[in-house]
């Protein structure tokens, strides 16, 4: 997370950076509502609930993890360049209300509770991306104590390694304004892993799969769009020197850029501008931007926003080519997004600006820088792919990850919550009371034979 300016004198609480930190905190909660109609929209109609649930079930465990222990792991006292720790925040026990966040030697303007809820929401919203992956398929528990192992043992130490005084990649000098390497590489390859584990959904390559709602994912991605300005712009905790606004116009800039590169890739590719192309090209621009939009210029940001555009609609079609089921395209955005984004600001940072904690932080667009992030982006994605694999196959050869094939085949959302999306009894006719009627006769002889 990007430092603030260090003051000379003794540090006094700033209304007004307080102020504006919580409300970019409540715009990154938002976020984890708007994920989960992005991704419910995707889904067909029998997996809407499930994937919504996916999402918001992160807001609850998450949060108890990161008061427990998970903020104390994320920035805490350093030990090894590879994990923090402090005992006075397990459980928030010795925090006072007025205690200032203080890293790297520098002592900021707002409360550490602002800091620690403001990256909780981050901490929430991370697990909840590599849901996207895995649509239709996994059981529900199985995947409630998988985000609670992987926040423990991938996103608590990536964090650290990134973001926390005395990690590697912080120390080393590596750039993420935002989260390019915490958060969506991380998560992007956590999502690999997995799926490389648990395998294709029934029919993958066979039958069509195409998103239930649009309007509901044109949704999410507004309410993403929206609460990502507190995402990036937030993360120089104030705008005391204006980097916060920099980092708000580049958020808007990166994002357009990536949009419009990405419907004109399509209507090349394809013959048409898709409103799902328009969704997906916002999300690759917000994502790429995220870790460079403080290092680069406006200009700059147009050149990463459209870069990520059309490299994340090309990749989404690989795994078609590969053969891995990637449901909603988190690897293709959220991997290749950060990927981009992190390594673009090799070529493209302004160099006009120094952090007084790693002394890089606009960087130059230089092989030093580069070859820097290159460092980072190799490390987080290799730690998380790997560790998330074997999680994932643990969990499957123990509790079982995924549904029966009959389970999902009828409906996910009947199997494990007991409920639908939406009631088609007294409108839709024969065929959806056929369709209602053989979900519930699933459930039943699920019930029966248990």
């Amino acid at each position: 997370m990007a430092p603030a300016i260090t003051m000379a004198a003794e540090v006094e609480l700033s209304p007004a950076n307080t102020g504006f930190m919580l409300i970019c905190s409540a715009l990154v909660m938002l976020m984890t509502p708007g994920l989960a109609f992005f991704y419910g929209g995707m889904v067909r109609v029998k997996s809407t609930l499930n994937m919504l649930m996916m999402s918001f079930i992160s807001l609850g465990i998450v949060t108890i993890l990161w008061v427990l222990f998970g903020f104390s792991l994320a920035f805490g006292k350093d030990s090894g360049s590879l994990i923090g720790w402090n005992s006075d925040w397990i459980g928030l026990s010795n925090v006072d209300k007025g205690e200032l966040w203080s890293s790297a030697g520098t002592t900021y303007n707002i409360p550490l509770l602002v800091f620690f809820v403001f990256q909780l929401m981050f901490a929430i919203i991370t697990p909840a991306l590599i849901s996207g992956a895995l649509a239709d398929r996994v059981k529900f528990s199985a995947w409630a104590l998988f985000i609670a192992l992987w926040a423990t043992v991938v996103y608590f130490p990536v964090a650290h390694w990134v973001w926390g005084d005395g990690g590697w990649a912080f120390d080393m000098g590596v750039i993420d304004f935002a989260g390019g390497t915490a958060v969506h590489i991380n998560a992007g390859a956590a999502a690999l892993g997995v799926i490389l584990v648990i395998g294709k959904r029934v029919g993958f390559k066979k039958d069509p799969m195409r998103p239930h709602s649009l309007p509901l994912v044109m949704l999410g991605a507004g309410l993403l769009w929206f609460g990502w300005f507190g995402f990036n712009a937030g993360s120089w905790l104030g705008n005391d020197d204006g980097v916060g606004s920099l980092m708000f116009v580049n958020t808007q800039v990166a994002t357009a850029a990536a949009m419009l590169a990405w419907l004109v890739y399509e209507k090349i590719r394809h013959g048409a501008f898709t409103t799902l192309g328009a969704a997906s090209g916002a999300v690759a621009g917000l994502v790429a931007i995220t870790p460079a939009g403080g290092s680069v210029t406006p200009m700059g940001a147009i050149a990463v926003g459209a870069v990520a555009g059309v490299l994340c609609a090309m990749a989404v079609g690989l795994k078609y080519k590969f053969g891995y089921d990637d449901s909603l395209d988190v690897v293709g955005v959220h991997l290749v997004g950060g990927v981009v984004g992190s390594i673009l600001i090799g070529f493209f940072a302004s160099g006009k600006g120094q952090s007084e904690a790693t002394g890089v932080f606009y960087g130059d667009h230089s092989f030093d820088q580069l070859w820097k992030q290159l460092a980072g982006v190799g490390g987080v994605l290799a730690y998380s792919l790997i560790v998330s694999a074997i999680l994932a196959f643990v969990l499957d050869k123990t509790i079982g990850m995924r549904v029966s094939e009959d389970e999902e085949v009828a409906g996910i959302d009947q199997a494990e919550h007991a409920e639908t999306a939406y009631d088609f009894s007294g409108a839709g006719g024969g065929a959806a009371k056929t369709a209602v009627a053989a979900a519930t006769a699933a459930t039943a002889s699920k019930k029966v034979d248990a």
